[in-house]
C-alpha cells in the first residue's frame, strides 16, 4: 500500500487540475487560478518523474511495458506544460491530464521486470531514450490533431462527441502541431539510425525486418511526406490531421503493439 501512495498522489494532482479547470472554464479565467494549475502540474511532473527514475534506474535499467507507457505520457504532459507557457493551452491540458493520471498509476501494478544486460546498456539506453521522446512527441501530435478536429467542428457549429469550453486559435494549434512533428520526425530518424547500430552490435546485421521495423519505417515515410506537403503545398486542416493520425497508428502498432504482446500477453 505504501508503494501505491505516491502514484495515487500524482494521479490525484493531474485529475484535480483537470477537474478544477473544467469546473471553472465557463467563467472568466482568473490569472492566479491558471498560475496555480501550472504550479500543480509542475509538482505532479516532478513526483511522476522521480517515480519513473526510481522504477527504471533503481536496480539497473528496467523498461517494462507499463513504465514505457508512463514515460510517454509524462513527456506528453511535459510538452503541453512547456507549450502552455507561451501559447495558453489550458483547455488542451485538461484534455490530456486524465489519461496521464491513468498511465501514471500503471507502473505500480507492473507484473514483471524487464532488465537490460549490463554489457549493452549504454547503446540501448541512448536508443530507447531517443525513441521514447519521439513517441511522446507523436503522442502529443496525435492528441493535438484530434483536438484540432474537434475545434474545427466547433468552429462550424457541427456536433461532436467531446466539447471543450475553449480553444486556442486554430492557426496557433496548427503551428504548434507542425513544430512538434518536425522535432519528432528528426528524433524518429535518429531512432531508426541508432536502431540499426544497436542491431549490428547485438545481432551482427544492420536491421531485423520485423513488423516493428516495417511499421516504424512506414510511419517515418508518412511524417516525412506530411512535412514535405506542408512546405511544398501548404497542407493544413483536415489533410494534416488525417496524415498525423495515420502516422501515429503505425507507430502505435510498431511499438506499443509489440510490447503489449511480448510482455503482457506472452509474459516475456
Amino acid at each position: 500500500m505504501q508503494k501505491l501512495i505516491p502514484y495515487l498522489v500524482v494521479a490525484f494532482i493531474y485529475l484535480a487540475v483537470a477537474t478544477d479547470f473544467w469546473r471553472g472554464a465557463k467563467a472568466a479565467a482568473q490569472g492566479h487560478s491558471l498560475n496555480l494549475h501550472s504550479a500543480m502540474i509542475a509538482l505532479g511532473l516532478l513526483i511522476h518523474g522521480w517515480l519513473l527514475y526510481q522504477g527504471i534506474f533503481g536496480q539497473g535499467f528496467n523498461l517494462g511495458f507499463y513504465n514505457a507507457l508512463s514515460v510517454i505520457f509524462w513527456l506528453t504532459v511535459l510538452v503541453y506544460w512547456l507549450a502552455n507557457l507561451k501559447h495558453e493551452l489550458h483547455s488542451l491540458q485538461a484534455f490530456v491530464l486524465p489519461p496521464a493520471a491513468l498511465f501514471a498509476l500503471l507502473p505500480a501494478f507492473e507484473v514483471s521486470d524487464h532488465y537490460l544486460p549490463a554489457e549493452i546498456q549504454p547503446l540501448f539506453i541512448a536508443h530507447i531514450s531517443i525513441a521514447l521522446l519521439a513517441y511522446s512527441l507523436f503522442t502529443f501530435a496525435a492528441l493535438h490533431a484530434l483536438l484540432m478536429a474537434i475545434a474545427e467542428r466547433s468552429l462550424h457549429n457541427k456536433p461532436s462527441i467531446i466539447k471543450l469550453p475553449s480553444f486556442p486559435p486554430l492557426l496557433v494549434m496548427e503551428s504548434l502541431l507542425f513544430k512538434v512533428i518536425k522535432i519528432g520526425f528528426m528524433l524518429l530518424t535518429l531512432t531508426l539510425i541508432s536502431g540499426m547500430l544497436f542491431s549490428e552490435q547485438i545481432f551482427g546485421w544492420p536491421m531485423q525486418y520485423t513488423h516493428k521495423t516495417i511499421f516504424s519505417i512506414a510511419s517515418w515515410f508518412i511524417y516525412g511526406w506530411l512535412l514535405y506537403g506542408r512546405y511544398q503545398y501548404g497542407w493544413r486542416g483536415r489533410v494534416a490531421i488525417r496524415w498525423t493520425l495515420i502516422g501515429f497508428v503505425l507507430l502505435l502498432l510498431a511499438y506499443v503493439g509489440s510490447r503489449f504482446v511480448s510482455q503482457i500477453l506472452l509474459g516475456r
